[in-house]
Parts: structure tokens; sequence; C-alpha cells
């Protein structure tokens, strides 16, 4: 792969991400089957990147790695089920942007967690996060359906924040794409018993578009994102990544006609800059690897 074709596996990857909420939006089950499906199908997935590529051996892991595999798998879990309930009550745009919170939670909770001095960029990418959601809320009346639904957002980036976080920890010592596919069985397993009794009653249409977010915009695009990075730095990825809740909201708007304000756009603008501040001050290659594979 050279650089080229690993910019256009990247855009395709963040494409895939950015059509996630869209299929959530499709299919009519709910948010613990559509989790379980996902996680189901991109563990599938992954398994046979893992079988076939020969660059990504599966590796022996000692308990402790194990123990921050299942803690990840958990946050991850929560992380999409979050999510999900946010895209069934608000919409796919307004989910999407509400999640798009993740850089600041990362920054404070860095602060906190790894004793990190918060600099000043840090702070500035924390003021537009939270203007963003201001002008995104569409009132803060709580009995309204897309402030709920943006608080659901913003759960699913404090829950992703916490998940990159604890990856931070293990990701120089599992391989990114085992570690996926671990994560994707943790899901699977913790949702199984909610989706359960619910599985017989999905169509086949669900189970189409579920199949699609975790082969698709699960499976392929964590590994398009973590072979790209043989190639390009992680700061150029994490950058190209800001593009996810563009594509979101883009698709949102073809296909479900959710017409974003004036007001929508100008915090979506503001939080997307914070994404690419984000990136650009990202020292660490592995943080955005492992990262942005799990959205």
């Amino acid at each position: 792969m050279n650089q080229r074709s690993a910019l256009g596996a990247l855009h395709i990857g963040a494409l895939m991400f950015g059509l996630a909420g869209v299929l959530g939006k499709l299919a009519a089950a709910s948010p613990s089957v559509i989790v379980f499906g996902r996680a189901a199908f991109a563990a599938t997935a992954l398994g046979l990147f893992i079988r076939i590529a020969r660059n990504t051996p599966w590796q022996s892991l000692p308990t402790r790695h194990w123990a921050t595999l299942l803690l990840s798998g958990v946050l991850l879990s929560a992380h999409w089920v979050t999510f999900f309930m946010a895209v069934k009550i608000s919409g796919v745009a307004v989910a999407t942007l509400g999640f798009a919170s993740f850089p600041a939670f990362t920054v404070i909770l860095e602060g906190l967690f790894f004793r990190e001095r918060i600099r000043r960029m840090e702070m500035l990418l924390v003021l537009l996060v939270s203007a963003g959601l201001i002008l995104v809320t569409p009132d803060f009346d709580f009995a309204n359906k897309a402030t709920t639904g943006l608080l659901w957002a913003i759960l699913s980036g404090l829950t992703f924040s916490l998940l990159s976080l604890v990856n931070r920890a293990s990701s120089a010592h599992v391989p990114p794409v085992q570690a996926a596919l671990c994560q994707n069985l943790i899901v699977a397993l913790c949702l199984l018993p909610a989706a359960f009794g619910e599985l017989k009653d999905v169509s086949r249409l669900d189970w189409l578009w579920i199949g699609l977010l975790g082969v698709f915009c699960t499976g392929l695009a964590h590994s398009l994102f973590v072979a790209s990075l043989a190639v390009i730095k992680a700061r150029t990825a994490a950058i190209v990544f800001a593009m996810e809740p563009l594509y979101g909201i883009a698709f949102a708007w073809l296909i479900f006609a959710e017409t974003p304000s004036p007001r929508m756009l100008l915090g979506g603008a503001l939080i997307i800059v914070a994404i690419m501040v984000s990136g650009l001050m990202n020292q660490k290659d592995t943080t955005p690897a492992t990262a942005a594979g799990n959205h």
C-alpha cells in the first residue's frame, strides 16, 4: 500500500464510520439487538482479516491484558448502546455531533487519570466543544426528545473517551486488530442476554442493515484504518477521521431529510474543528488507531 492508496483507504474508513448511525436508524430493531448484531458480524469480519493478513498474527497475552480487554469491551458496549439510543431518539445528526464531544472529555480525563497538565490549546478544545454542544442543543427542556437524545450522545462520547484511555494503556501490548476482535466478542456476550428474546422477531431487512453495520462500518473500516497506519502518520489519520461527523450529517440529510439548522451547522463546525485540533496535538501513534477504530 502506497501513501495515496492508504489515504484513500482512510477516507473510505471514515465514510463507513459515518454511515454507522444511518444504518442503525434504518434497522427497526432495539439498540441492544443492533449492538449485539454489529459486534457479532464485526468479530467475524475481523477474524477473517486476521486469518488472511500475514502481518497481523494472533499473540498470546498475560492475564492483566485480558482484564484490560474485558474492561474495554464493557466500555465499548456502553458506548454503542448509548450512541444508538441517541440515534433512535434524536436522529443521526444530533447523535453524531453529541458523540463528537469525546475529545473534550479525553483532555479532562487524561489530566485526571494520567496526571498530565492541561495545556492552553487543550482548554481551547474543551471550550470549542462546549460552545458547539450549546449551539447544537435545540433547547434545554429535558422533555424535548432532541435534548434527551443529545444527552445520550454526550454520554456516548464520555464512554468512548474512557475507552480511548483504556486503549491507550494497553495499545503498546495488544495488536489493534486483535484488540478490536476481542472487544467485539465481549460486546456480543454482554448484549446477548438483553437481545436474546428479541432476535427471533428481527426481520431479514434489519439483519441486512445490522450485517452491513458490523462488516463494513466496523470490521472493514477498522481493518482499513489499521492497514493505512503502516504508511500514513496517525496524526494525519486522526484529522481524516474528523470528517466522520460530516459524513454522518450528510447521509442523514440525504436519506432522512434531517436538515440541519444554521445554528446546528455552526455548532457542528466548532466540534469538528476541535476534533482536528485534538488530532494535531496527539503525540502517540497508537492512541488514534485504537480509539477511532472502535466507533
